[in-house]
């Protein structure tokens, strides 16, 4: 073994002992053999050998006090991965619970994945799963980035980016939410110092230069805290310090604000022996300095969900420099430095005693569980949601505190508490005083929830409101268990029009059943009926599903022969050619002949012009409308909800040629628009719309039906009603019929 291994080897005894004197070092020495053994001529891109590495995380590991398997387990971490050392091995060398947390910690990089997304969420999926079962498998996880962050400069700058990136969107959130504030601030640190080298140096340089001009003033601001809790007999421990570079970066940014405009640069720790007497030291600080208002919190009272206990104030000394003071027991104190490793510490066994079945990590076995069937991308979105927002504590009326993402609604607070209180809620109170929906809560609110028997579920609106993921995932599978029919349709039409956006047809999609069952596969559901399901209630997004597919199809050279089918098709068009005539007449308003404005359109600031009624949305008497001035065709109206119409998409150089219009008040003739039902395909399907159609005493232009590939039937009207009103009452009629699942307007 190398003289410098030796060193770094004896450094690490040396902090194993100090924790735990009576630990079994034979043991640590022969893992350190066995790793130095597998890892022999490997190197790191400093040049070291790779051995240092595991060494390093070992130490790291033994810092945080934990105990000799979680040790051992740091210096293989990378065995399995890097090596030929295999499960069986490490656990028969080292015993099951190593190879366990070796296991846990190993990344899924001999599996094949689609995109870097799905790597991601597997890995972290994996990784959630084994810290379920033991934390001290996260625990090393977060010991092993942070030395890989300490030695990212050997590293490229490309992946010096990537590596900073993930790490403060993945694991400095993660030693937060796990309480591990002084391992979380050193990586955030880290990674700032490479995605933003400029604003890390200009952070660093101004509180460079405020701890020079202030040095005197922290040291007497100490001496008089010391003295002052001295006289009342308090014993404590008390020391200052500056907030770390990520931090005061972030408030300079995030919130515009310049450093002197920022309260808590500077803080004291007071440190004591009980809880009564942080209170105590509450009262002597607020009777020597000036409190700010607002700035007082009691996380002692009120404790933050990873266990973080302290009292905070802010306050303002002689010299108009404000100040934060936060006040601790030394029990305290060690959750707040090493969160769950302090926790795990202090009640060693914890892990015979199946450490995942703690209150306190509960959350990770509900992160799961709601995850279960989420895609890549929504699995690592909704990761950071759940896990790293800032957070608002508000209050149930039986004082039960409940802890949501910041900006959280009555929605989120309904669902945190039981899905049956969610599902059934119909108004919400906050502090005694009924508020909608969407208002959002605020620390110390008192939320009740008013609920009814006879409430007829969640609005699909709601997952646009809530904020916590807790809530959207609870609101979708209501929906996905209730609602499966109207998800169904309402997929399916989602879907298509995606498909269209893409140039694809449903036929290019059920071409062949061994096409249709690649496709699916590659959108991991078992049939059509599951996919249009899920985009229904929201798991899967059909812009996503069609993008997918249309990728799958270009591997498998079906879009290309699309094409060329759709160019020979339009070139029997053009030579005059009848193709399919029985659905040649496609539903449409009537023809676009001239209309005067006093035939029922005003055009504002243009008198008896003349008007036509587009053909993509039909739009009727009631229907908010806009009008675009043609070129030699007069105004073209259309519906405001129009695609066509939408402001997003109107080019910049025609935004003059948009004008307001308005319906004209009074009795109008009648209107034609257009209809597309979709509806499982039957024999009298079509029947059944004309009678519908008869007991409506509407006058029906055309109509006609297709049967759609994947087993479902289109019906195309054209119909003439006099205002919104009618047509409405026809929708409603239709949507009854047996086998209907979706009535829509033509472009809407």
């Amino acid at each position: 073994m190398e003289e410098n291994i030796q060193e770094r080897y004896e450094q690490l005894e040396k902090r194993v002992l100090e924790n735990n004197p009576s630990a079994d070092t034979a043991r640590l020495r022969s893992a350190l053999a066995y790793a130095d053994q597998h890892h022999g001529g490997q190197l790191r891109k400093s040049g070291e050998p790779y051995i240092t590495h595991p060494i390093a995380v070992a130490e790291i590991v033994a810092d945080l006090g934990l105990d000799m398997d979680s040790v051992i387990a740091a210096l293989l971490h990378d065995c399995i991965e890097d090596t030929d050392s295999t499960h069986d091995d490490i656990a028969k060398q080292f015993g099951a619970t190593v190879a366990e947390l070796v296991e846990g910690v190993t990344k899924l990089t001999r599996m094949q994945y689609t995109s870097k997304e799905e790597e991601q969420m597997e890995n972290l999926r994996k990784m959630f799963m084994a810290m379920a079962k033991d934390v001290r498998v996260i625990l090393i996880k977060l010991c092993d980035r942070l030395h890989n962050m300490r030695t990212l400069e050997y590293q490229s700058e490309r992946k010096q980016k990537e590596k900073s990136l993930e790490t403060m969107e993945i694991y400095a959130p993660i030693a937060h939410r796990l309480g591990m504030q002084r391992l979380k601030w050193e990586l955030e640190d880290l990674s700032l110092q490479y995605l933003d080298p400029i604003g890390y140096k200009e952070v660093q340089e101004e509180l460079d230069e405020l701890t020079r001009q202030n040095s005197e003033f922290l040291a007497r601001m100490q001496r008089q805290i010391e003295e002052r809790l001295a006289q009342e007999g308090v014993k404590c421990t008390v020391y200052g310090r500056l907030k770390h570079i990520y931090s005061v970066y972030r408030k300079m940014y995030a919130q515009s604000k310049t450093i002197k405009e920022i309260f808590d640069i500077y803080a004291f720790r007071v440190i004591v022996e009980d809880i009564p007497a942080c209170y105590t030291v509450l009262g002597c600080i607020h009777d020597m300095f000036k409190p700010v208002l607002g700035r007082f919190k009691d996380y002692i009272g009120t404790p933050k969900p990873n266990g973080y206990q302290s009292l905070h104030t802010t306050v303002i000394g002689r010299e108009g420099i404000p100040f934060e003071v936060q006040i601790r027991t030394w029990d305290m104190h060690q959750t707040a430095e090493y969160g769950v490793a302090a926790h795990w510490k202090y009640k060693q066994g914890m892990a015979n005693s199946k450490l995942g079945s703690e209150k306190e990590f509960e959350w990770v076995r509900k992160l799961l569980e709601s995850q279960q069937d989420a895609d890549p991308d929504e699995f690592v979105r909704t990761l950071k949601v759940d896990m790293f927002a800032d957070e608002v504590f508000v209050f149930t009326p039986n004082g039960d505190v409940k802890s949501l993402p910041a900006g959280a609604t009555p929605i989120d607070f309904a669902y945190s508490i039981h899905s049956a209180v969610g599902n059934s809620m119909t108004g919400a109170r906050v502090n005694g005083r009924i508020v909608t929906y969407d208002t959002p809560l605020k620390n110390g609110d008192i939320v009740e929830i008013i609920t009814s028997k006879s409430a007829k579920g969640p609005s699909r609106d709601w997952m646009n409101i809530c904020k916590s993921n807790e809530a959207r995932n609870k609101i979708r599978q209501w929906f996905k268990k209730e609602r499966r029919e109207e998800n169904i349709a309402t997929g399916r039409a989602a879907f298509e029009s995606e498909l269209k956006h893409l140039g694809l047809s449903m036929a290019a999609i059920t071409a062949t059943p061994e096409i249709l069952d690649a496709l699916l596969k590659r959108v991991r559901f078992g049939s059509l009926d599951e996919l249009y399901a899920a985009i229904g209630y929201g798991g899967m997004s059909a812009q996503k599903a069609a993008s997918r597919m249309k990728e799958e199809l270009s591997r498998m050279g079906r879009v290309e022969r699309q094409n060329a089918e759709r160019q020979a098709m339009q070139e029997s068009l053009s030579a005059g050619q009848t193709i399919f005539p029985a659905a040649a007449k496609q539903p449409g308003p009537e023809a676009n002949r001239p209309r005067r404005s006093e035939s029922g359109i005003i055009v504002e600031g243009l008198d008896n012009c003349m008007v036509k009624f587009a053909k993509c949305c039909t739009p009727v008497p009631g229907d908010p409308v806009v009008g675009f001035i043609t070129r030699g065709y007069g105004v073209s109206i259309h519906r405001q909800d129009c695609p066509n119409a939408d402001p997003a998409r109107r080019k910049p150089e025609e935004a003059g040629r948009w004008v307001s219009v308005s319906w004209v008040d009074g009795e109008q003739a009648s209107y034609r628009t257009s209809l597309e039902i979709s509806a499982k395909d039957r024999d009298g399907l079509a029947l059944d719309v004309a009678m519908a159609l008869s007991t409506q005493k509407v006058k029906v232009n055309n109509l006609s039906a297709r049967s759609e590939p994947d087993g479902y039937a289109m019906v195309f009207l054209e119909l003439s009603v006099k205002d919104k009103q009618e047509l409405t009452g026809v929708i409603n009629k239709l949507s009854q019929i047996p086998g209907v699942f979706l009535v829509k307007r033509a472009g809407g």
